[in-house]
C-alpha cells in the first residue's frame, strides 16, 4: 500500500484516506467513517458492539479491512483499519444511525438504477452521456468516446471468445497493447498524467484516444484472423495490434516534431460551460454504445 495518505473532509470532519497504487483503490479509515456517522464518544467500543451484533459482518471483517499506518498528532505511526468503498458500504449498512440513513438511501437508489439498466441496457448509454456532459465534455468528444467504447467492447468480446475470462488477464492484455503503442503500461500512463482513480481514456487527448482505438481495432482484427488459443498467443496479438498504432504515432510525431503522448488531462482542455441560450436542445441520439 502506498506510504502517503491524504485527509478528506466529510461533513466538516476528518476522514483519513490512502491510495493503493497497485490495486488502484482508495482505502478509508473505518473508525473515522463510523465516528462521522455516529458521533460516538468511544468509536472503538462502538465498532466492537457493531461486530457483535452483526455476525456476518464480523466473519468478513478480516477480508474487508486492512491495517494501514497513519501518523497521529503526536508524530507517531499507528495502525488503523481501512477498507475500500465496498467494505465501507457494508459497514454503513450495519450502523443504526439517522446520519447513516441518507447513505443507505443513496445505495438503495444505486441498486434500483442497476436493476433498471439490466432490464433496459439503453439506460446505461444515456446515463454515460449525461455523466460526461455534467463533467463538461462536448457532445463531439462524447460521440468519439462512445465510439471508442464500442471498439473496446468488440475487443473484450473477442478476448472472451478466445478463452480469456479473468479480470486480471484482461488487464494484462490491455497493458501489453497500451505499452506497445505508447511506451507505457496503463498504470504508468495514468501516473504520467497525474491520475489515480480516474479513467485513463477519459483523460486522453483526441490524438491519444484515436491511437488507442486504432490499437484496439487492429488487435481485434488480428485476433479474429489468427484465432489465438492461449494467453501467450493473445499477448503476441495484442503486441502486434499495438505496434500498428505505434507506427502511426511515430509517423505523426515525425511530421509534428513533438510527442503526441501528453500529460494533458480532461481538466486541462475542458472549457468552462457557457451560459445556455433560450433554445430547445436537439436530442442527442447518436450515442447508443457502452463500455464493458
Amino acid at each position: 500500500m502506498a506510504d502517503e495518505s491524504i485527509i478528506k473532509l466529510f461533513e466538516g470532519k476528518k476522514v483519513r484516506v490512502v491510495w493503493d497504487e497497485e490495486q488502484e483503490k482508495y482505502y478509508f479509515a473505518v473508525q473515522d467513517i463510523v465516528q462521522v456517522l455516529t458521533d460516538s464518544s468511544d468509536v472503538k467500543q462502538y465498532i466492537k458492539r457493531l461486530r457483535s451484533r452483526d455476525i456476518e459482518l464480523d466473519s468478513m471483517w478480516g477480508t474487508i479491512c486492512t491495517p494501514h499506518q497513519f501518523v497521529s498528532t503526536d508524530g507517531k505511526k499507528h495502525a488503523v483499519n481501512c477498507s475500500g468503498l465496498q467494505g465501507i458500504f457494508r459497514i454503513i449498512q450495519s450502523i443504526p444511525s439517522k446520519k447513516a440513513e441518507p447513505v443507505k438511501q443513496w445505495l438503495a437508489e444505486l441498486g434500483q438504477q442497476r436493476i433498471d439498466q439490466m432490464i433496459d441496457p439503453e439506460l446505461t448509454f444515456q446515463m454515460a452521456v449525461e455523466d460526461y456532459r455534467r463533467k463538461g465534455y462536448s457532445d463531439k468528444w462524447i460521440n468519439e468516446r462512445m465510439r471508442s467504447i464500442e471498439m473496446r467492447k468488440e475487443l473484450t468480446d473477442e478476448w472472451q471468445r478466445s478463452g480469456i475470462t479473468e479480470h486480471k488477464d484482461f488487464a494484462i492484455l490491455t497493458n501489453v497493447l497500451t505499452q506497445a503503442w505508447s511506451g507505457m503500461t496503463t498504470g504508468q500512463y495514468k501516473k504520467f498524467k497525474g491520475l489515480t482513480k480516474e479513467n485513463l481514456r477519459d483523460n486522453m487527448t483526441n490524438i491519444e484516444l484515436a491511437l488507442n482505438t486504432l490499437a484496439e481495432v487492429a488487435t481485434t482484427e488480428y485476433s479474429r484472423q489468427s484465432n489465438p488459443q492461449t494467453m501467450e498467443e493473445s499477448k503476441r496479438v495484442a503486441q502486434e495490434g499495438g505496434s500498428v498504432a505505434r507506427e502511426a504515432r511515430e509517423t505523426m510525431e515525425k511530421r509534428l516534431g513533438r510527442s503526441v503522448v501528453s500529460k494533458e488531462r480532461a481538466s486541462d482542455y475542458i472549457l468552462p460551460e457557457k451560459p445556455k441560450k433560450d433554445v430547445e436542445e436537439l436530442p442527442y441520439d447518436d450515442v447508443t454504445e457502452r463500455e464493458k
